[in-house]
């Protein structure tokens, strides 16, 4: 069914962090650090800024690599979300006629610069999240903010939320199922019928939440997100931060696009 590959989706990223590779196998509080810092280097930038942006592929490139995490999935997913990225700046075009730029005979307008810049930081923000996801776990990564000093009831918050989207999604499947079983002549439910449907659906999840709290607070559940796995920041880690650090301030300070068309233009000369 449809829907249950939708949920198996969902997951995916979470099967994935059971990896064991170098980048798997660093402290999430590192990756998650060193994430924080590529999205503000990102959203830095200005507006007109798209080759100054190129650089920063090479993160996500070597995270790839290294974490031995599929490109397909991860592209995957930014394709299911670039609508809303190409939503954000289709307009810019239209807005900004101002010319800035040429190349070769053709004029380069200020709209299709910032355009170009959104939907270049979509894809780099958007990959960076994913691949700390697929290298971490989204559990790992509540417990790695709680033990940064984030609020403990937001932590928690985010965890019983992504727990939550399952027991959502396990009781729709039923439903489908259910009705594809008393209904086997009907492609899918009548649009009449979806209100009925969808108010039954929170009905039964909520219940199904009550009774996981329940089960919850008599294994011992008082509040607190305690990992499977102990934190403990080694020299790897050290290593991998300060590497990441310094390669995005040569990025967004040392003109590194500039300084790499240059070796390019070597090379080939």
């Amino acid at each position: 069914m449809r829907l249950d590959t939708a949920i198996r989706d969902v997951d995916a990223l979470d099967r994935l962090a059971a990896d064991t590779s170098p980048i798997h196998r660093l402290d999430p509080r590192a990756k998650l650090i060193v994430t924080a810092l590529f999205l503000l280097t990102v959203v830095s930038y200005r507006k007109y800024d798209v080759v100054e942006l190129t650089p920063l592929f090479l993160y996500p490139a070597v995270l790839l690599a290294l974490g031995r995490i599929p490109a397909r999935m991860i592209a995957r997913y930014l394709l299911l979300a670039c609508p809303f990225a190409i939503l954000v700046g289709a307009f810019n075009p239209l807005v900004d006629r101002q010319v800035v730029a040429h190349l070769g005979p053709y004029a380069v307008t200020g709209g299709w610069l910032s355009f170009a810049s959104i939907l270049i930081r979509f894809v780099l923000t958007a990959s960076a999240v994913l691949l700390l996801l697929a290298s971490t776990g989204y559990v790992a990564v509540c417990a790695a903010l709680g033990r940064l000093g984030a609020p403990r009831l937001l932590t928690m918050q985010f965890l019983m939320l992504y727990r939550f989207i399952f027991i959502l999604a396990d009781e729709a499947s039923r439903m489908v199922r259910a009705h594809s079983l008393r209904s086997p002549d009907d492609s899918g439910a009548p649009l009449r019928v979806w209100g009925s449907l969808a108010g039954n659906l929170l009905l039964r999840a909520y219940d199904r939440g009550i009774r996981v709290h329940t089960a919850m607070l008599a294994r011992g559940f008082d509040g607190t997100l305690h990992p499977l796995h102990m934190f403990r920041w080694s020299a790897a880690d050290t290593l991998f931060a300060a590497g990441s650090c310094a390669f995005l301030i040569l990025a967004r300070h040392g003109h590194l696009a500039t300084r790499m068309g240059r070796w390019m233009m070597e090379l080939a000369a």
